[in-house]
């Protein structure tokens, strides 16, 4: 049931308005955390799992070398950005903006590298060690061998994507030696499917959007026992693999001498798909940070599910087309009709608010960052950077640059 409060900013969704909207449900982290069955100690292994399988990574991917095998990105002021939008939205922003960036992030380009890869890894070692060809103590780089891509070849993988998720998994479970499957949605952009089978990888393709991607994707592993489904919607494994980032992002706060407290509060701004990665991320910032961290989702005003999803309290039982809405956008990453039950029942009272931002406006944005501070970002990345727009606090404000980094030079001169 709807409450009548909620019907202008509903109305408002349904016209495919711009809306900013605070979460009513929102609680101090002590009260929020409460019925969470996910806890800090799972993030601290998921990050020990990661470090277990650099020596790996450094070898097969050599643009890890010199973060050692660490998948991780930079984390940067754009003053030249900050000043653009004050003048394009006339506002005055009297804060640090910062920039997140994992579009650089390594393998994969988004911020999918970091969720997507950690349940491939952990699959992996889990198999490995059940059947005795590794221990927790190796040096992981004998995963790079014909022993491990015979055993591991037995083995499926697969996967529901728009995209850069298909990209990370797909990527990923190839270089190991698994046979991959990727379903992806009509919105999946035709590099992305050209480039997963460049790799070896299975692209099954529907005329439908991510949820009926992801539905058959389900279907499939079901009914082969070999076959492994990674769950966009309802994973904890995802879910821990974007945790470890903000653990890491803390260390990046206090190299540009950036105090976290009560009279210095971070702002964050995620853009939001199916909500997997922005929720991972959510969760490990208010592990660290608690109360002076507010996370803002941000969703295209035709594809808004996670924000239909709370505000109405159904989760996963609404879909945009259950308002009259068409789910057709050009940030294909966030281009999700129905958002995960899971992520938005685990930080009901934990997730600061959302907005939704215009195809114009992301785009606005795309040209105004490249000119400004020669940074390219695919469409969906640039919602992060809206939400400075929306709060004019003091603090420290972070845009979450969530991918591009494998857009190819032709697609991304044509946004502009």
């Amino acid at each position: 049931m709807i409450v009548m409060k909620e019907k202008p900013i509903l109305e408002k969704i349904m016209n495919t308005e711009e809306v900013f909207w605070e979460n009513p449900h929102y609680k101090s982290f002590n009260e929020g955390i409460k019925k969470i069955h996910l806890t800090e100690k799972d993030v601290k292994e998921a990050g020990l799992r990661l470090k277990r399988f650099a020596p790996y990574l450094k070898k097969v991917f050599p643009e890890t070398r010199k973060d050692n095998g660490m998948i991780e990105s930079p984390l940067i002021k754009i003053p030249h950005m900050k000043k653009a939008i004050e003048k394009r939205y006339n506002i005055s922003i009297n804060h640090q903006l910062l920039l997140k960036c994992d579009h650089k992030l390594a393998i994969s380009g988004s911020i999918k590298a970091r969720g997507g890869i950690y349940e491939v890894l952990k699959h992996a070692e889990e198999l490995a060690i059940s059947h005795k060809l590794l221990e927790k103590n190796a040096d992981y780089s004998i995963l790079d061998s014909e022993k491990f891509k015979n055993f591991y070849s037995q083995y499926k993988i697969a996967v529901g994507s728009t995209g850069n998720l298909g990209l990370s998994i797909g990527i990923m479970s190839a270089k190991l030696g698994f046979k991959v499957y990727v379903h992806m949605s009509s919105d999946a952009k035709k590099w992305k499917k050209d480039l997963l089978r460049q790799k070896g990888v299975t692209v099954i393709e529907y005329d439908a959007d991510y949820s009926e991607a992801v539905k058959e994707g389900r279907k499939q592993a079901k009914s082969d026992p070999f076959m492994y489904f990674i769950d966009d919607e309802n994973s904890n494994d995802l879910f821990l693999g974007y945790a470890v980032s903000a653990y890491r992002l803390k260390e990046q706060l206090n190299d540009l001498g950036f105090k976290i407290d009560q009279q210095n509060p971070l702002y964050v701004y995620l853009p939001c798909g199916v909500g997997g990665g922005p929720g991972g991320v959510t969760f490990g910032l208010k592990l660290l940070f608690k109360d002076h961290v507010k996370c803002y989702f941000a969703e295209p005003t035709h594809s808004p599910c996670m924000l239909l999803g709370l505000l109405t309290g159904l989760h996963q039982k609404v879909c945009v087309q259950d308002f009259g809405l068409d789910n057709q956008t050009v940030a294909d990453g966030l281009a999700v009709g129905r958002p995960s039950g899971f992520v938005g029942k685990t930080l009901n009272h934990l997730i600061s608010g959302v907005y939704t931002i215009s195809d114009d406006n992301l785009l606005i944005l795309l040209k105004e960052l490249a000119n400004t501070e020669n940074i390219k970002l695919e469409p969906s990345a640039l919602a992060s950077l809206y939400g400075v727009t929306k709060h004019q606090q003091r603090g420290v404000h972070l845009a979450w640059a969530t991918g591009d980094g494998m857009v190819p030079d032709d697609i991304m001169s044509s946004y502009f």
